[in-house]
């Protein structure tokens, strides 16, 4: 039809004449439909190959854009990312993955649920986000997870406080100096506790919360010192408070956990590494002295 001939369509499809005319009478009586008069060795369309054309063209058309769409999700300029992690994360680890990210790959949305535990592992294992950040190092079932950031808690302290011309803070340090501390039920909170009583250290607790930036606008009112999380440490660091490191080790460790029967996609993957390279980062920027 588009050719006007066999001769033209065998050329286009880079087959011979035999081969065009055989299957145009495969095809007719398939369809069951006379598409083409036979006149002195010619071939003229019928009416209803006119009407089937027009379905052809739109089916091709469609086909094109199939392929053209495919593409688009190989190129990632089409996809969703579904996330849920613990607050904490979603103000400190991923604002920069998701800007590196989105820098290359602008057509990916990604969405982020903040919420605390147990929540947060159960919409995991329910399959209903692509990956998520944990604290936690026991992986909920259905789900697999990898140790993505390790670095000890640090001290953070106005910069005017007495402790701040120290380099590094023994536990000692902290005894009868005012404190802002976690909850009771913070598992850090809880090994903090049992570091300073072995110590024979008393602090001064003035201030009890929930969260780590709620502990650093309460330090940065002159409220008292704080041991938190190494990710919203260098965080406060940049909004007018000192960090320190301590003389103990008390690791704080973020999983990458992603479900088992969620489908997989590379948009997951280079997310995923991207997490991994601004962990690297975040690790090496610890490892100097601050």
């Amino acid at each position: 039809m588009s050719s006007g001939s066999v001769t033209g369509a065998a050329r286009l499809l880079f087959t011979s004449q035999p081969t065009i005319s055989r299957e145009l009478s495969r095809l007719e009586q398939l369809v069951g439909l006379c598409l083409f008069d036979r006149e002195g060795g010619r071939l003229k369309p019928t009416a209803q190959a006119f009407l089937l054309i027009e379905e052809v063209e739109r089916s091709y058309i469609a086909l094109e854009r199939i392929d053209r769409f495919a593409q688009a999700i190989r190129n990632f300029e089409h996809g969703r990312l579904a996330i849920t992690c613990l607050p904490l994360f979603s103000q400190t680890l991923l604002p920069e993955v998701c800007r590196q990210f989105h820098h290359f790959h602008p057509g990916v949305s990604v969405s982020i649920t903040a919420q605390e535990s147990p929540l947060l592992e159960e919409s995991l294992v329910a399959q209903q986000h692509d990956l998520g950040l944990t604290e936690v190092e026991q992986i909920p079932r259905g789900t697999f997870g990898e140790l993505l950031f390790s670095a000890n808690m640090v001290c953070v302290l106005p910069d005017q406080h007495p402790l701040a011309h120290k380099a590094q803070l023994e536990l000692s340090d902290f005894h009868d100096v005012n404190f802002v501390n976690l909850s009771r039920l913070d598992t850090y909170r809880q090994q903090l506790d049992q570091h300073f009583r072995t110590a024979g250290v008393n602090r001064r607790t003035v201030i009890e919360t929930s969260n780590a930036a709620s502990v650093c606008a309460m330090v940065r009112q002159g409220l008292g010192v704080a041991v938190i999380n190494p990710l919203s440490g260098l965080a406060a660091a940049q909004t007018g408070l000192s960090i320190r490191k301590l003389s103990v080790s008390v690791p704080y460790k973020v999983m990458l956990i992603r479900p088992d029967h969620r489908p997989g996609s590379t948009a997951v993957d280079v997310f995923c590494e991207a997490l991994r390279t601004q962990a690297r980062q975040i690790t090496d920027i610890l490892g100097k002295d601050f």
